[in-house]
């Protein structure tokens, strides 16, 4: 379940392109048109969400990176959006760096959740898009967060290395944030034409269960255009699949965080990636 007091989720996956970002950003989107204060937090060094929301990555003066490296604080850099209640945190190819400049840091895990600590209250939820790969900015995702998000790519290759962030989660649990929660599984680029797809998307429903999201996001050439013309796909083409899909998926994440009846799964917390077959 996605409990409700939970309301700070990182969307988090190692492997890149399994529409981690692209659920960020429409989720975000979705959340925020229907009247919720939302803040989506960009922690992605490619800087995908914040081009992904129409803005210069590459021309942008402060980011995150100014305030975990440089200290400024947070509220100076939260851009409001076109979007009628979404704010965003922008990030840029800077924040590449930082992986080096905050390991000799004390305490660098707890840097993003101290540095956002008084702005987060000021909104009903806040998205981090983690980057790829499970270095110390995943970490202080987790550390803030509330709650994991894992957009899952219907493809054999998405699997693998599942196990790898199910035991980071674990380890962040243990050792430093014994809040947080495996919320929600979304299976994403769906090709419902292939048995594979099929496969995966069994595979993961029994181990996963009840935290796998009913909706699945299905593979769209809507989706995939969207970002070239810096708009999420729900703004892009509002009424083309893959917007009501995110629609629905959003539609779902509220439920989840409102009805005390969804169970919390637990499965992912003894899984490994090596236990899904695929072949």
């Amino acid at each position: 379940m996605v409990a409700a007091m939970h309301r700070i989720f990182s969307l988090c996956n190692q492997k890149g392109g399994v529409g981690k970002t692209t659920t960020a950003i429409n989720l975000a989107v979705c959340v925020a048109q229907v009247g919720k204060k939302v803040l989506l937090i960009d922690l992605d060094p490619q800087g995908n969400t914040t081009s992904g929301l129409g803005y210069d990555k590459n021309s942008a003066e402060q980011t995150i990176y100014d305030v975990l490296i440089d200290r400024i604080r947070v509220s100076q850099i939260i851009v409001r959006t076109s979007i009628e209640n979404l704010d965003l945190i922008k990030a840029n190819g800077e924040l590449s760096g930082a992986e080096v400049e905050l390991v000799g840091m004390s305490n660098r895990e707890f840097l993003l959740r101290n540095c956002c600590a008084d702005v987060v209250e000021k909104y009903e939820f806040v998205f981090i898009d983690c980057p790829p790969g499970l270095g110390v900015l995943t970490v202080n995702a987790l550390v803030m967060s509330d709650g994991i998000l894992i957009p899952l790519q219907c493809e054999y290759y998405a699997l693998e290395g599942l196990g790898q962030l199910l035991e980071t989660y674990r380890l962040v649990k243990k050792n430093l944030n014994p809040g947080l929660e495996l919320s929600g599984v979304i299976l994403t680029m769906a090709d419902f034409r292939t048995n594979l797809t099929l496969q995966v998307i069994d595979d993961v429903r029994n181990h996963f269960q009840d935290i796998v999201f009913r909706t699945i996001i299905a593979r769209s050439i809507k989706i995939s255009e969207a970002p070239s013309f810096g708009k999420p796909v729900v703004l892009y083409d509002p009424s083309c699949k893959g917007s009501l899909l995110y629609r629905e998926a959003a539609n779902e994440f509220l439920q989840r965080c409102s009805s005390p009846s969804v169970r919390s799964g637990t499965a992912g917390d003894s899984g490994r990636g090596s236990e899904f077959k695929t072949g």
